[in-house]
């Protein structure tokens, strides 16, 4: 005889949680990657239910939203009025009416739990013929949580809420873990004989066990093989204890597979995150979304990563990137930040305090430090001095900026979008450009110095800053002194008054101070 197939799974995620006291929802708190709900459904998705059916309640909107975005083939089923479990199970039954062979009900709060735990009670259900099969638990302190009580032979005789207990029954330390397995016909058949009469005046869906033992229907217990799996989460304080218990499972699983954690203990990494072999992830790390590391890249210490890719053998240290690419063998960091679209091809360098956004920056290209580039693309081997600011905004609208292959621009430039520097040109350090940079030219945008001579004498006078200039001067007074008195008589040097000196640029080019144009 065939096995039934699994046909329906109801997720219970109805409940306020008021104990979390927040304005979200209880099932929609995040937990490395997704929600509580978000865990629960990618827990259930193997068993490939032909429904899966999400009762709502509180927040029913936010609920909604957030199964369209990581479960559009989960159907809401809305319970306006909290009356228990087995009134929730029952209004989920109704929205899929024709559904037979087995239903799977599951809270909505149960972040730890394994696809192989729900597919080892279903097989164990299923196998049994039974008309019900409840996932238990032993644990060392049962205070809150449902027990389950059995007869003299081991059989399953009810399971009893907290509040309901007996003293005897408190005392037992095998819990329900709010996971079952039903026949759909006799759980309908069950729902329909469920009363209120209880401390909660609710229909608990934990009586349906009870009311089948009595009437001889076979029901089964189930034990989890790890009791952590059937932890529940009612406020933040078992929320975080949720959060580093998975944390721990995580990144056990990542160092079995080959990955270097030097501190799992301040390593956390979304389930959504993708590692490969030979991977190092250093101290206080946070790799978060759908982020992806390939061998041999080296993370951390103190980096954040989120929804981004690291190259083979790149190296990421004390930086913050979101919706970034980082090449192979590409260098970010210390103190950088890359923002959406940041592209970094193969061996790019981003340092020291420098901002990306919306750019690429080509292979072997550098910014080392202190520097702001948006909407821009650097060319390949191109290096970007200290402080240049790539303007691209007007206020109204973002421009780009490119520099090509090989381009230099010198330190403290400002490029002004819509501009090009084309490939082997070189800007001059302090140029303002907001025009084109030919290929193979200079670009020298700045204005002419000018020193005033003896002005802190004038206007800062008794300063310390005149005491010393007052000193400088007496002894460059003294030193010209003795060289004029030691100088060989005849031509040769320059004339009275004329300019002896020419300012070279930062090239070393021979530029006079003051040219302020493309050459």
């Amino acid at each position: 005889m065939s096995q039934p197939r699994v046909r329906t799974i109801v997720v219970l995620a109805a409940g306020e949680g008021k104990r979390m006291k927040s304005a979200l929802p209880k099932v929609l708190h995040p937990l490395l990657g997704r929600t509580l709900l978000g865990h629960v459904l990618a827990a259930s998705a193997p068993l490939a239910a032909d429904h899966t059916l999400v009762v709502v309640g509180h927040g029913a909107e936010q609920v909604t939203a957030h199964l369209a975005e990581v479960a559009p083939d989960a159907s809401p089923v809305l319970q306006a009025e909290q009356r228990g479990t087995g009134h929730a199970v029952r209004i989920a039954l109704d929205a899929a009416p024709d559904q037979t062979g087995t239903v799977i009900v599951i809270n909505g709060d149960a972040p730890l739990l394994r696809p192989e735990t729900v597919a080892a009670l279903v097989e164990a259900h299923e196998a049994a013929g039974a008309a019900a099969t409840v996932l238990a638990a032993e644990v060392a302190d049962p205070t809150g949580l449902g027990r389950i009580v059995r007869d003299e032979a081991g059989r399953l005789e009810q399971i009893v809420e907290e509040r309901d207990a007996t003293p005897a029954q408190r005392a037992l330390r095998e819990i329900n873990a709010g996971i079952y397995a039903f026949d759909a016909s006799r759980l309908r058949d069950t729902l329909g004989k469920l009363s209120t009469d209880n401390d909660q005046g609710e229909e608990y869906l934990t009586d349906v066990f009870g009311l089948l033992v009595a009437t001889g229907e076979p029901v089964v217990v189930h034990v989890a093989p790890d009791a952590t799996e059937t932890l529940g989460c009612n406020d933040r304080v078992e929320l975080a204890n949720l959060r580093a218990l998975l944390r721990d499972r995580v990144n056990t699983g990542w160092m079995r597979a080959g990955v270097t954690l030097l501190d799992p203990a301040t390593t956390w990494i979304d389930v959504t995150v993708t590692l490969e072999r030979d991977a190092v992830v250093d101290q206080n790390t946070q790799l978060r979304g759908v982020t992806t590391v390939a061998a041999g890249a080296v993370v951390g210490p103190d980096v954040t990563l989120i929804d981004t890719g690291v190259g083979a053998d790149a190296t990421v240290l004390r930086s913050h990137a979101v919706s970034a690419e980082i090449g192979p063998r590409a260098s970010v960091g210390p103190y950088a930040y890359l923002r959406p679209a940041a592209r970094l091809a193969e061996q790019a360098k981003v340092g020291t305090f420098v901002e990306v956004k919306n750019s690429e920056v080509g292979a072997g290209a550098k910014v080392p430090h202190l520097s702001y580039v948006g909407d821009a693309t650097i060319g390949a081997r191109a290096n970007i001095g200290a402080a240049t600011i790539f303007v691209n905004y007007d206020g109204v609208a973002k421009h780009r900026t490119t520099v090509g292959e090989a381009a230099f621009v010198g330190c403290d430039t400002t490029l002004m979008a819509p501009v090009e520097v084309g490939p082997g040109a070189y800007v001059a350090a302090g140029s303002a450009i907001d025009k084109d940079v030919p290929a193979g030219a200079l670009g020298v945008a700045r204005g002419r110095q000018r020193n005033i001579d003896g002005w802190v004498a004038r206007r800062r006078a008794g300063t310390r800053s005149a005491e010393a200039a007052e000193r400088a001067l007496e002894r460059a007074a003294g030193g010209q002194a003795g060289a004029t008195e030691n100088a060989p008589s005849g031509g040769g040097g320059a004339s009275q008054g004329e300019a002896t000196h020419v300012t070279a640029d930062a090239g070393g080019l021979g530029l006079a101070k003051g040219d302020t144009a493309t050459e």
